[in-house]
């Protein structure tokens, strides 16, 4: 037999192994896997009291009113679009995010009764997706009194829920985005 079909024969099954390896066999392994962990591989859906699927726990949602935290801008579609995750793209220091910008800052601050100065980065400013579900300890803080206002609770009763839904930094890293509250 010549050298080259041996070696033909060799990339055959070579090719014939691979392929039901990274095929079949990985494909099916981490399908198992998304089965396995619960809450990941279908959306992590929120469901209400009755059953209903109200939303998803990986993807921010617009709320208006008084009585609800508001998430941070989104920048995907019109607002929290999920086929449509992105950024702004618009330029740091270009007029149109400047405006928008200030124009949040003005509308955070006269909601919830605090100075433009104490209004936190993340109230005015979308995530890279557009889609973050998170805001900061300190935007939630920003929110308690009103939240609170609106719903005939303690401030402290409020702040005890936030602090009950505020996780740390993940796995410890300097470099993620320090604690986030669930809204």
């Amino acid at each position: 037999m010549s050298t080259t079909l041996r070696q033909a024969g060799v990339a055959l099954r070579l090719l014939v192994v691979m392929t039901v390896l990274l095929g079949i066999g990985y494909p099916a392994a981490v399908w198992a896997v998304g089965r396995v962990v619960p809450a990941r591989a279908d959306g992590s859906f929120v469901t209400s009291a009755s059953g209903q699927v109200v939303g998803s726990s990986l993807i921010g949602q617009d709320f208006s009113g008084a009585t609800w935290f508001h998430p941070r801008p989104s920048a995907a579609g019109k607002g929290y679009d999920a086929l449509s995750s992105g950024g702004s793209n618009l330029a740091a220091d270009g007029s149109d995010l400047v405006d928008a910008v200030t124009k949040r800052k003005a509308d955070v601050a006269a909601a919830n009764g605090i100075a433009a100065v104490d209004v936190p980065p993340d109230a005015v400013t979308a995530s890279g997706s557009g889609l973050d579900p998170d805001i900061s300890p300190e935007y939630a803080a920003a929110q308690v009194a009103s939240v609170a206002k609106a719903r005939g609770l303690t401030v402290a009763a409020v702040t005890d829920l936030v602090a009950l839904h505020t996780t740390g930094r993940m796995l410890g890293s300097s470099a993620s985005p320090g604690s986030t509250c669930s809204s």
